[in-house]
């Protein structure tokens, strides 16, 4: 995508809408132009009518109107900048909605693909960059450009001359703005990724706090901290040098053209060409003008920097999912639940040559339970999230009551299932909102059911402030075996017809998973559900076994026939046997 492209796309999507505000700062820059030439302007009637003329009459005047001028000039400038400020806050709104917005819809896969940390900064230091471009650096080219035109026509009238002599300066700043905007995008960029990777490590440090202390790697991880901090610090120091890199430049080349002027203006005032009011106000001028340059000299810079941002943000804005939610198909009709694998593949996008997944055949009959065994990375949890299309398989297709999953409405689909996942996560909230979760429309008498059906009244009456517990991040004031109960409480009040069970007793102690086990018994009575298990009492329940290994359905079959056929099994339940 072009620059232009990108600067028609911020136009149409996010400031297209905000125009009655920028034609008003528009408006108030030509006030702050106007009264920032008429100061200069004033010099010349101040200095011939009071100071030569020794004029009474204006000696009151002037002096008012340079007031007013000054006046007028911060109002409206403080008028601008407040107006500007708001449209880059409300651009900058927009943009985080949007890209939140792509992040929520987004397929599981894209969001795993890359570390949440980058991401983060995307939303924080990429707007920042974008809103900057347009708060600062627009503002900046309406303000300072109509200044610089303004005074320029005051240089022009006092002497036509000197005025040309002084706009010489003005390519030489142009070029180095251009040069510099180039190096300024790089630097940019490459800031940016050093915040991406700073972002990254702390969501990391903060995850893994526990095993830092336990391993002893304080030192280690001080150091690593050290590196990602020094770096996006040098990135920040070459951004910043960049940025005043113009000031020396622009000094010599303003301290060079007044010497010029002076030499070239005496020469005139002593030859009579050039009278001592039309220099003070032409040099009032082009003093003022010094300002309006250096600004737009840095202006090359700040755009270079929006639009390198830009590039990184609107790709995200624009996600395309891999799995279509078919908003407009025909919502599942569910019957009895029956689910059917018909010749089923997969494989991760990032890794497209590694399958998974292979010919995947087998029928879970409606109202059923099977369970799924296996060693670990033999695809048993990628399976079980094909179902709910959390992931999309590469070939083949799933089919639930005879209908494709693929070709039905996905709120509908997911609507009728349930997963309890080994990994269970919660949000820094009450223990009653995370429950609440799975139904938002819920009453308190179910929530307090389902509390009870998934033995959380156990430990909730024993928190300080009940159900209004709050939590913390990820569950972490409750232990593991209470945070998985707070998840199949969500299971609980959802009721759905379809279970999915990923390691659901996983974190339990075994008084509490005989406890849960009947609940869990209770929760997926006549529904169709699908288990994987390590713990053998969940095993012998389900109607049907399928053993997995390295992507494909081995053996399947129950319990004594799967001990007697199945090698994988039977080192599996001996295993079980041995630890238990």
């Amino acid at each position: 995508m072009s620059n232009i492209q990108i600067l028609k796309r911020l136009y149409k999507d996010y400031t297209k809408n905000f125009l009655n505000k920028i034609f008003l700062a528009v408006f108030f820059s030509i006030l702050v132009a106007i009264s920032t030439s008429a100061t200069a302007w004033l010099l010349d009637p101040a200095i011939e009518k009071i100071f030569l003329n020794k004029d009474q009459t204006l000696i009151f005047v002037i002096p008012i109107l340079i007031i007013i001028a000054f006046s007028t000039k911060g109002i409206s400038l403080y008028i601008a900048k407040t107006l500007m400020i708001k449209v880059a806050e409300e651009v900058k709104k927009k943009l985080q909605i949007n890209m939140l917005s792509s992040f929520i819809k987004a397929d599981t896969e894209y969001i795993e693909n890359r570390h949440s940390g980058k991401y983060i900064s995307n939303i924080n230091f990429d707007v920042n960059q974008i809103t900057g471009m347009l708060s600062t650096s627009f503002l900046n080219f309406f303000k300072d450009g109509l200044t610089l035109v303004g005074l320029l026509v005051v240089m022009f009238i006092q002497n036509w001359i000197l005025s040309l002599i002084a706009l010489i300066m003005i390519p030489l700043a142009s070029i180095t703005a251009k040069r510099l905007g180039k190096r300024m995008a790089k630097v940019a960029t490459e800031a940016q990724e050093r915040s991406g990777d700073l972002s990254k490590y702390l969501i990391d440090l903060f995850k893994n706090h526990k095993i830092i202390k336990i391993f002893q790697r304080e030192n280690f991880e001080y150091e690593r901290s050290e590196k990602f901090v020094n770096e996006l610090k040098e990135k920040s120091i070459k951004i910043a040098t960049i940025l005043i890199r113009a000031t020396p430049i622009m000094e010599v080349l303003t301290g060079t053209m007044i010497a010029i002027l002076i030499y070239y203006s005496g020469k005139m005032i002593i030859s009579g060409q050039l009278s001592i009011n039309n220099f003070f106000s032409f040099l009032a001028a082009m003093m003022l003008a010094y300002q309006p340059v250096k600004s737009l000299a840095t202006i090359n810079i700040g755009v270079g920097q929006g639009l390198s941002a830009a590039k990184r943000i609107l790709p995200i804005i624009d996600i395309q999912n891999k799995i279509n939610k078919n908003e407009n198909e025909k919502n599942l009709n569910l019957i009895n639940g029956t689910i059917t694998f018909n010749n089923v593949n997969f494989n991760y996008l990032s890794n497209e040559d590694n399958e998974v997944l292979k010919n995947i055949n087998f029928e879970i009959s409606g109202g059923k339970m099977i369970a799924l065994v296996g060693y670990s990375g033999s695809g048993k949890s990628t399976l079980l999230n094909l179902i709910p299309r959390i992931y999309d398989s590469t070939s083949g297709d799933i089919f639930i009551d005879g209908q494709s999953i693929k070709k039905v409405n996905l709120d509908s689909l997911r609507k009728e299932i349930s997963i309890v996942d080994q990994n269970t996560t919660l949000f820094d909230d009450t223990v009653y909102n995370n429950i609440k979760y799975a139904k938002p429309d819920t009453s308190e008498e179910e929530i307090y059911k389902a509390a009870e059906l998934s033995m959380c009244l156990d430990f909730v009456n024993n928190l300080e402030k009940k159900f209004e517990t709050i939590i913390g991040e990820n569950g972490v004031k409750l232990s593991g075996g209470e945070k998985q109960r707070l998840s199949i409480a969500r299971a609980f009040l959802k009721n759905s017809k379809i279970i999915l069970l990923d390691e659901a007793t996983s974190s339990l102690d075994s008084d509490t998973e005989d406890k849960i086990q009947k609940a869990l018994n209770i929760l997926t009575s006549n529904k169709t559900t699908v288990v994987i298990a390590h713990r053998l009492s969940t095993i012998l329940n389900s109607d049907k076994i399928y053993v997995m290994d390295k992507g494909a359905v081995v053996d399947s079959g129950k319990h004594e026939e799967l001990l007697k056929d199945s090698e994988i099994y039977k080192n599996f339940y001996n295993r079980q046997i041995k630890n238990s």
